[in-house]
Protein backbone atom coordinates (compact mmCIF):
# COMPACT_ATOMS: atom_id res chain seq x y z
CA UNK A 1 0.00 0.00 0.00
CA UNK A 2 1.26 3.04 -0.88
CA UNK A 3 1.83 5.82 1.67
CA UNK A 4 0.76 8.87 0.04
CA UNK A 5 2.09 10.27 -3.39
CA UNK A 6 5.00 12.04 -3.77
CA UNK A 7 6.23 14.41 -5.95
CA UNK A 8 9.10 15.12 -8.25
CA UNK A 9 11.89 15.75 -5.67
CA UNK A 10 10.39 13.21 -3.62
CA UNK A 11 10.48 10.50 -6.58
CA UNK A 12 14.13 11.81 -7.78
CA UNK A 13 15.55 10.94 -4.62
CA UNK A 14 13.78 7.79 -3.82
CA UNK A 15 14.94 6.61 -6.83
CA UNK A 16 18.49 7.71 -6.33
CA UNK A 17 18.74 5.77 -3.59
CA UNK A 18 17.12 2.54 -4.98
CA UNK A 19 19.57 2.98 -7.60
CA UNK A 20 22.37 3.06 -5.05
CA UNK A 21 21.18 -0.01 -3.73
CA UNK A 22 20.76 -1.76 -7.17
CA UNK A 23 23.93 -0.32 -8.93
CA UNK A 24 26.09 1.52 -6.47
CA UNK A 25 26.44 -1.56 -4.17
CA UNK A 26 24.70 -4.67 -5.75
CA UNK A 27 27.16 -3.89 -9.07
CA UNK A 28 29.79 -1.34 -9.10
CA UNK A 29 30.80 -2.05 -5.44
CA UNK A 30 32.56 -5.31 -6.55
CA UNK A 31 35.87 -3.76 -8.44
CA UNK A 32 36.81 -2.71 -4.98
CA UNK A 33 36.25 -5.40 -3.48
CA UNK A 34 38.34 -7.39 -5.79
CA UNK A 35 42.26 -7.65 -3.83
CA UNK A 36 40.58 -8.67 -0.63
CA UNK A 37 38.07 -11.79 -2.76
CA UNK A 38 41.30 -12.61 -4.58
CA UNK A 39 43.68 -13.15 -2.34
CA UNK A 40 41.04 -15.23 0.09
CA UNK A 41 39.66 -17.14 -2.21
CA UNK A 42 42.73 -17.69 -4.54
CA UNK A 43 40.76 -16.44 -7.69
CA UNK A 44 43.25 -15.37 -10.77
CA UNK A 45 42.76 -12.20 -12.80
CA UNK A 46 41.36 -14.46 -15.63
CA UNK A 47 38.68 -15.69 -12.67
CA UNK A 48 37.91 -12.81 -11.83
CA UNK A 49 37.36 -11.01 -14.82
CA UNK A 50 34.43 -13.74 -15.63
CA UNK A 51 33.06 -13.77 -12.39
CA UNK A 52 32.47 -9.97 -12.95
CA UNK A 53 31.15 -10.65 -16.24
CA UNK A 54 28.16 -12.79 -14.50
CA UNK A 55 26.55 -9.46 -13.14
CA UNK A 56 26.59 -8.04 -17.06
CA UNK A 57 25.38 -11.41 -18.80
CA UNK A 58 22.49 -11.11 -16.18
CA UNK A 59 21.97 -7.63 -16.86
CA UNK A 60 21.12 -8.52 -20.30
CA UNK A 61 19.09 -10.98 -19.85
CA UNK A 62 16.65 -9.07 -17.01
CA UNK A 63 16.94 -5.81 -19.45
CA UNK A 64 15.22 -7.69 -22.51
CA UNK A 65 12.67 -9.14 -20.05
CA UNK A 66 12.11 -5.50 -18.14
CA UNK A 67 9.47 -4.03 -20.31
CA UNK A 68 7.40 -7.15 -19.74
CA UNK A 69 7.62 -7.60 -16.32
CA UNK A 70 7.26 -4.06 -15.63
CA UNK A 71 3.80 -3.88 -17.61
CA UNK A 72 2.73 -6.86 -15.56
CA UNK A 73 3.80 -6.11 -12.15
CA UNK A 74 3.96 -2.35 -12.58
CA UNK A 75 6.26 0.21 -11.50
CA UNK A 76 6.06 -0.64 -7.67
CA UNK A 77 6.27 -4.93 -7.98
CA UNK A 78 9.15 -4.36 -10.69
CA UNK A 79 11.02 -2.55 -8.18
CA UNK A 80 10.30 -4.72 -5.25
CA UNK A 81 11.13 -8.05 -6.91
CA UNK A 82 14.52 -5.81 -8.12
CA UNK A 83 15.34 -5.33 -4.93
CA UNK A 84 14.86 -8.73 -3.65
CA UNK A 85 17.16 -9.85 -6.26
CA UNK A 86 20.05 -7.60 -4.55
CA UNK A 87 19.12 -8.89 -1.90
CA UNK A 88 19.34 -12.32 -2.50
CA UNK A 89 22.50 -11.69 -4.28
CA UNK A 90 24.35 -9.19 -1.45
CA UNK A 91 23.58 -12.24 0.80
CA UNK A 92 25.28 -15.21 -1.70
CA UNK A 93 28.33 -12.64 -2.16
CA UNK A 94 28.80 -12.48 1.32
CA UNK A 95 28.73 -16.26 2.18
CA UNK A 96 31.18 -17.11 -1.03
CA UNK A 97 33.55 -19.68 -0.89
CA UNK A 98 34.47 -20.59 -3.91
CA UNK A 99 34.00 -18.80 -7.86
CA UNK A 100 30.81 -20.58 -7.98
CA UNK A 101 29.10 -19.00 -5.02
CA UNK A 102 30.54 -15.89 -5.97
CA UNK A 103 29.37 -15.67 -9.37
CA UNK A 104 25.77 -16.52 -8.77
CA UNK A 105 25.85 -13.69 -6.40
CA UNK A 106 27.13 -11.64 -9.12
CA UNK A 107 24.55 -12.91 -11.32
CA UNK A 108 21.56 -12.42 -8.71
CA UNK A 109 22.55 -8.84 -8.60
CA UNK A 110 22.75 -8.48 -12.26
CA UNK A 111 18.86 -9.27 -12.49
CA UNK A 112 18.13 -6.62 -9.96
CA UNK A 113 20.17 -3.91 -11.85
CA UNK A 114 18.26 -4.71 -15.33
CA UNK A 115 14.98 -4.80 -13.76
CA UNK A 116 15.34 -1.09 -11.53
CA UNK A 117 15.83 1.73 -13.92
CA UNK A 118 13.04 0.31 -16.31
CA UNK A 119 10.57 0.30 -13.58
CA UNK A 120 11.85 3.85 -12.01
CA UNK A 121 11.50 5.36 -15.30
CA UNK A 122 8.35 4.17 -15.48
CA UNK A 123 6.97 4.97 -12.26
CA UNK A 124 7.96 8.70 -13.23
CA UNK A 125 5.31 8.37 -16.27
CA UNK A 126 2.58 8.78 -13.06
CA UNK A 127 4.61 10.57 -10.08
CA UNK A 128 6.90 13.53 -12.29
CA UNK A 129 5.54 16.09 -14.75
CA UNK A 130 6.54 15.27 -18.32
CA UNK A 131 9.23 18.57 -18.67
CA UNK A 132 10.92 17.49 -15.33
CA UNK A 133 11.53 13.80 -16.54
CA UNK A 134 14.77 14.47 -18.09
CA UNK A 135 16.21 15.82 -15.00
CA UNK A 136 14.35 13.47 -12.46
CA UNK A 137 16.00 10.42 -14.89
CA UNK A 138 19.45 12.24 -14.33
CA UNK A 139 19.25 12.67 -10.76
CA UNK A 140 18.05 9.04 -10.42
CA UNK A 141 21.13 7.76 -12.51
CA UNK A 142 23.78 9.78 -10.35
CA UNK A 143 22.26 7.47 -7.56
CA UNK A 144 24.91 4.83 -8.60
CA UNK A 145 27.23 7.57 -6.57
CA UNK A 146 25.64 7.38 -3.55
CA UNK A 147 26.17 3.55 -3.77
CA UNK A 148 29.69 3.92 -4.14
CA UNK A 149 30.16 6.48 -1.24
CA UNK A 150 28.44 4.23 1.00
CA UNK A 151 30.83 1.39 0.41
CA UNK A 152 33.50 2.76 1.35
CA UNK A 153 33.69 3.30 4.95
CA UNK A 154 33.18 -0.87 4.75
CA UNK A 155 36.37 -0.91 3.02
CA UNK A 156 38.33 2.14 5.38
CA UNK A 157 36.70 0.78 8.85
CA UNK A 158 36.61 -3.01 7.71
CA UNK A 159 39.58 -4.16 5.96
CA UNK A 160 39.39 -7.04 3.78
CA UNK A 161 36.21 -7.55 5.89
CA UNK A 162 34.35 -7.80 2.86
CA UNK A 163 31.83 -10.60 3.67
CA UNK A 164 30.60 -8.69 6.34
CA UNK A 165 30.35 -5.32 4.15
CA UNK A 166 28.41 -7.60 1.77
CA UNK A 167 25.95 -8.65 4.60
CA UNK A 168 25.52 -5.14 5.42
CA UNK A 169 24.32 -4.34 1.81
CA UNK A 170 21.99 -6.62 2.10
CA UNK A 171 20.16 -5.43 4.78
CA UNK A 172 20.08 -1.96 2.88
CA UNK A 173 18.92 -3.84 -0.01
CA UNK A 174 15.75 -5.01 2.26
CA UNK A 175 15.09 -1.71 3.42
CA UNK A 176 14.42 -0.79 -0.10
CA UNK A 177 11.80 -3.57 -1.10
CA UNK A 178 10.14 -1.93 2.18
CA UNK A 179 10.81 1.62 0.59
CA UNK A 180 9.37 0.41 -3.09
CA UNK A 181 6.30 -1.28 -1.55
CA UNK A 182 5.62 1.89 0.33
CA UNK A 183 6.37 4.74 -2.08
CA UNK A 184 6.32 3.68 -5.76
CA UNK A 185 3.63 4.24 -7.81
CA UNK A 186 1.39 0.43 -8.66
CA UNK A 187 1.28 1.99 -11.56
CA UNK A 188 2.51 4.46 -14.98
CA UNK A 189 -1.00 5.18 -15.97
CA UNK A 190 -2.91 8.08 -14.11
CA UNK A 191 -6.65 7.51 -12.37
CA UNK A 192 -8.49 7.78 -16.13
CA UNK A 193 -5.75 5.62 -18.36
CA UNK A 194 -6.08 2.83 -15.49
CA UNK A 195 -10.54 2.77 -15.58
CA UNK A 196 -9.99 2.75 -19.63
CA UNK A 197 -6.86 -0.25 -20.06
CA UNK A 198 -10.12 -2.98 -19.84
CA UNK A 199 -11.35 -0.73 -22.65
CA UNK A 200 -8.76 -0.40 -25.21
CA UNK A 201 -5.21 -0.76 -24.48
CA UNK A 202 -3.09 2.25 -26.77
CA UNK A 203 -0.35 0.63 -29.01
CA UNK A 204 2.82 2.97 -29.22
CA UNK A 205 3.71 4.39 -32.67
CA UNK A 206 6.27 3.03 -34.93
CA UNK A 207 9.47 4.29 -34.56
CA UNK A 208 10.10 6.50 -37.92
CA UNK A 209 13.53 6.06 -40.07
CA UNK A 210 14.92 9.01 -38.13
CA UNK A 211 14.21 7.56 -34.47
CA UNK A 212 15.54 4.28 -35.63
CA UNK A 213 18.51 5.37 -36.90
CA UNK A 214 18.94 7.83 -33.36
CA UNK A 215 17.89 4.19 -31.25
CA UNK A 216 20.83 2.89 -33.59
CA UNK A 217 23.03 5.67 -32.79
CA UNK A 218 22.51 5.20 -28.70
CA UNK A 219 23.17 1.76 -28.58
CA UNK A 220 26.46 1.83 -30.46
CA UNK A 221 28.27 4.40 -28.64
CA UNK A 222 26.82 2.89 -25.27
CA UNK A 223 28.13 0.01 -26.20
CA UNK A 224 31.53 1.61 -26.98
CA UNK A 225 31.46 3.45 -24.06
CA UNK A 226 30.54 0.37 -21.67
CA UNK A 227 33.18 -1.31 -23.17
CA UNK A 228 36.52 1.14 -22.76
CA UNK A 229 35.19 1.78 -19.24
CA UNK A 230 35.07 -1.18 -18.08
CA UNK A 231 39.34 -1.38 -17.53
CA UNK A 232 38.47 0.66 -14.74
CA UNK A 233 35.40 -0.34 -13.05
CA UNK A 234 36.78 -3.49 -12.38
CA UNK A 235 40.86 -3.24 -12.37
CA UNK A 236 41.90 0.04 -11.20
CA UNK A 237 41.53 -1.38 -7.11
CA UNK A 238 43.50 -4.15 -8.30
CA UNK A 239 46.08 -2.07 -10.41
CA UNK A 240 46.76 0.28 -8.15
CA UNK A 241 47.62 -2.66 -5.25
CA UNK A 242 49.63 -4.73 -7.81
CA UNK A 243 51.89 -2.04 -9.24
CA UNK A 244 51.40 0.91 -7.06
CA UNK A 245 51.84 -1.06 -3.92
CA UNK A 246 48.77 0.81 -2.38
CA UNK A 247 47.12 -1.26 0.34
CA UNK A 248 43.72 -3.08 0.00
CA UNK A 249 42.62 -0.23 2.73
CA UNK A 250 43.66 2.50 0.83
CA UNK A 251 41.43 1.71 -2.31
CA UNK A 252 38.63 2.67 -0.82
CA UNK A 253 39.65 6.21 -1.30
CA UNK A 254 39.47 5.42 -4.86
CA UNK A 255 35.61 4.69 -4.85
CA UNK A 256 34.96 7.29 -2.33
CA UNK A 257 36.28 9.65 -4.75
CA UNK A 258 34.18 8.09 -7.70
CA UNK A 259 31.30 8.09 -5.64
CA UNK A 260 31.65 12.09 -4.55
CA UNK A 261 32.56 13.24 -8.45
CA UNK A 262 29.96 11.14 -9.89
CA UNK A 263 26.87 13.05 -7.76
CA UNK A 264 28.02 15.78 -10.93
CA UNK A 265 26.52 13.27 -12.85
CA UNK A 266 23.15 14.60 -11.75
CA UNK A 267 23.32 17.86 -14.27
CA UNK A 268 24.05 15.27 -17.38
CA UNK A 269 20.57 16.33 -18.92
CA UNK A 270 20.93 20.10 -18.41
CA UNK A 271 24.64 19.79 -19.58
CA UNK A 272 23.34 18.01 -23.07
CA UNK A 273 20.32 20.66 -23.33
CA UNK A 274 22.72 23.50 -22.64
CA UNK A 275 26.10 22.60 -25.25
CA UNK A 276 24.10 19.67 -26.94
CA UNK A 277 24.57 16.29 -26.95
CA UNK A 278 27.12 15.13 -28.96
CA UNK A 279 29.65 17.63 -27.81
CA UNK A 280 28.65 16.84 -23.85
CA UNK A 281 29.75 12.71 -25.07
CA UNK A 282 32.98 13.80 -26.42
CA UNK A 283 33.87 15.67 -23.80
CA UNK A 284 32.74 13.24 -20.93
CA UNK A 285 34.64 10.13 -23.03
CA UNK A 286 38.25 11.85 -23.54
CA UNK A 287 37.85 12.81 -19.57
CA UNK A 288 37.00 9.15 -19.35
CA UNK A 289 40.71 8.20 -21.53
CA UNK A 290 42.53 10.42 -19.55
CA UNK A 291 41.23 8.79 -16.44
CA UNK A 292 42.42 5.38 -17.43
CA UNK A 293 45.69 6.44 -18.49
CA UNK A 294 46.48 8.45 -15.28
CA UNK A 295 45.88 5.81 -12.99
CA UNK A 296 48.03 3.38 -15.53
CA UNK A 297 50.91 5.87 -15.45
CA UNK A 298 50.92 6.66 -11.98
CA UNK A 299 49.34 3.87 -10.18
CA UNK A 300 51.78 4.24 -6.77
CA UNK A 301 50.68 7.95 -6.27
CA UNK A 302 47.95 8.22 -4.44
CA UNK A 303 46.93 12.19 -5.18
CA UNK A 304 47.30 11.11 -8.78
CA UNK A 305 45.07 7.95 -8.32
CA UNK A 306 42.64 10.23 -7.00
CA UNK A 307 42.16 12.70 -9.65
CA UNK A 308 41.85 10.08 -11.87
CA UNK A 309 39.02 8.63 -9.55
CA UNK A 310 37.03 12.42 -10.02
CA UNK A 311 37.59 12.62 -13.61
CA UNK A 312 36.08 9.09 -14.40
CA UNK A 313 33.40 9.27 -11.41
CA UNK A 314 32.10 12.36 -13.53
CA UNK A 315 32.75 11.42 -17.18
CA UNK A 316 31.18 8.16 -16.37
CA UNK A 317 28.13 9.34 -14.57
CA UNK A 318 27.72 11.94 -17.14
CA UNK A 319 27.88 9.50 -20.20
CA UNK A 320 25.55 7.33 -18.30
CA UNK A 321 23.11 9.89 -17.46
CA UNK A 322 22.98 11.14 -21.25
CA UNK A 323 22.23 8.19 -22.81
CA UNK A 324 19.41 7.62 -20.27
CA UNK A 325 17.67 10.79 -21.06
CA UNK A 326 18.39 10.56 -24.74
CA UNK A 327 16.99 6.95 -24.87
CA UNK A 328 13.70 8.09 -22.48
CA UNK A 329 13.53 11.09 -25.08
CA UNK A 330 13.80 9.01 -28.00
CA UNK A 331 11.34 6.49 -26.73
CA UNK A 332 8.87 8.74 -25.13
CA UNK A 333 6.27 6.63 -25.95
CA UNK A 334 7.49 3.51 -24.38
CA UNK A 335 8.90 4.73 -20.66
CA UNK A 336 9.89 1.47 -19.15
CA UNK A 337 12.02 0.62 -22.82
CA UNK A 338 13.91 3.52 -22.71
CA UNK A 339 16.05 3.19 -20.10
CA UNK A 340 16.87 -0.32 -21.38
CA UNK A 341 18.26 0.50 -24.72
CA UNK A 342 21.57 2.44 -23.45
CA UNK A 343 21.58 0.47 -20.12
CA UNK A 344 21.84 -2.77 -22.66
CA UNK A 345 24.45 -1.92 -24.64
CA UNK A 346 27.01 -0.65 -21.76
CA UNK A 347 26.33 -3.70 -20.29
CA UNK A 348 27.31 -5.96 -23.49
CA UNK A 349 29.84 -3.60 -23.80
CA UNK A 350 31.04 -4.15 -20.09
CA UNK A 351 30.28 -7.98 -20.72
CA UNK A 352 32.84 -8.19 -23.26
CA UNK A 353 35.09 -6.07 -21.94
CA UNK A 354 35.41 -8.02 -18.48
CA UNK A 355 37.05 -10.91 -19.79
CA UNK A 356 39.27 -9.42 -22.53
CA UNK A 357 40.49 -6.52 -19.98
CA UNK A 358 41.85 -9.70 -18.20
CA UNK A 359 43.28 -11.45 -20.91
CA UNK A 360 44.85 -8.43 -22.20
CA UNK A 361 46.03 -7.99 -18.75
CA UNK A 362 47.59 -11.37 -18.33
CA UNK A 363 49.00 -11.03 -22.17
CA UNK A 364 50.75 -7.63 -21.70
CA UNK A 365 50.39 -6.24 -18.24
CA UNK A 366 47.91 -3.52 -16.59
CA UNK A 367 49.60 -0.76 -17.71
CA UNK A 368 49.60 -1.80 -21.09
CA UNK A 369 45.93 -3.30 -21.10
CA UNK A 370 44.50 0.33 -19.47
CA UNK A 371 46.25 2.47 -22.37
CA UNK A 372 44.73 0.36 -25.08
CA UNK A 373 41.15 1.40 -23.22
CA UNK A 374 42.04 4.72 -22.98
CA UNK A 375 42.81 5.14 -26.54
CA UNK A 376 39.91 3.63 -27.02
CA UNK A 377 37.62 5.75 -25.49
CA UNK A 378 39.62 8.82 -27.45
CA UNK A 379 38.58 6.87 -30.20
CA UNK A 380 35.08 6.62 -29.72
CA UNK A 381 34.60 10.12 -28.56
CA UNK A 382 36.17 11.52 -32.31
CA UNK A 383 32.67 10.11 -33.86
CA UNK A 384 30.43 11.88 -31.52
CA UNK A 385 29.12 13.96 -33.84
CA UNK A 386 26.73 11.12 -34.83
CA UNK A 387 24.97 10.98 -31.68
CA UNK A 388 21.53 11.73 -31.23
CA UNK A 389 20.57 15.67 -30.98
CA UNK A 390 17.67 15.24 -28.91
CA UNK A 391 16.97 17.88 -26.53
CA UNK A 392 14.31 19.53 -24.46
CA UNK A 393 11.87 19.96 -27.55
CA UNK A 394 11.69 16.46 -27.26
CA UNK A 395 10.35 17.00 -23.62
CA UNK A 396 7.86 19.72 -24.91
CA UNK A 397 6.68 17.03 -27.78
CA UNK A 398 5.80 14.94 -24.84
CA UNK A 399 3.84 17.25 -22.49
CA UNK A 400 2.25 17.64 -25.52
CA UNK A 401 1.26 13.75 -26.50
CA UNK A 402 0.59 13.52 -22.96
CA UNK A 403 -1.84 16.25 -22.41
CA UNK A 404 -3.58 15.34 -26.22
CA UNK A 405 -3.93 11.41 -24.91
CA UNK A 406 -5.69 12.75 -21.83
CA UNK A 407 -9.19 10.71 -21.43
CA UNK A 408 -11.86 12.90 -20.42
CA UNK A 409 -13.54 13.07 -17.31
CA UNK A 410 -15.09 9.97 -16.65
CA UNK A 411 -18.69 11.53 -15.05
CA UNK A 412 -18.69 14.78 -16.89
CA UNK A 413 -21.49 17.22 -15.70
CA UNK A 414 -24.62 16.64 -17.44
CA UNK A 415 -25.88 19.25 -20.35
CA UNK A 416 -28.78 20.97 -18.71
CA UNK A 417 -31.92 20.32 -20.85
CA UNK A 418 -33.01 22.91 -23.67
CA UNK A 419 -35.34 25.68 -22.72
CA UNK A 420 -38.84 25.08 -24.37
CA UNK A 421 -40.55 28.22 -24.87
CA UNK A 422 -43.98 28.08 -23.74
CA UNK A 423 -46.76 29.51 -26.55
Amino acid sequence: MMIRPIGATGYALLGAGLIAIAYGLARYAYGLFVPAMRTELGLSADAIGVVGAMAFVSFCLASVVAPLIVDRLGPRGSAALSGGFAFAGLGLISQAGDAVTLGTGVFACGISTGLMMPALSAGAQRAVRADLRGRVNAVMNAGTSFGLIVCVPAVLLLSGAWRLAYGSFAALAALGVIAALLLIPRSAKKRGEQRDQGKKKPAAAPLDSARRLNVLSLTLFSFAMGLSATAYWIFAPDLVVELGGVSERLTGMLWLTVGVAGLAGAWASDLGDRIGAPATQALALVALGVATLLIAIAPGQLEVALLSAAIFGWAFMTLTGLYLVTGIRVLRDRPAMGPVVPFLAITVGQAVGSPLVGWTITATGYMEAFAVFATLAVLIASASFLFPRTTSDAVAAAAATEAASTPPSPNPEPAPPPKVERR
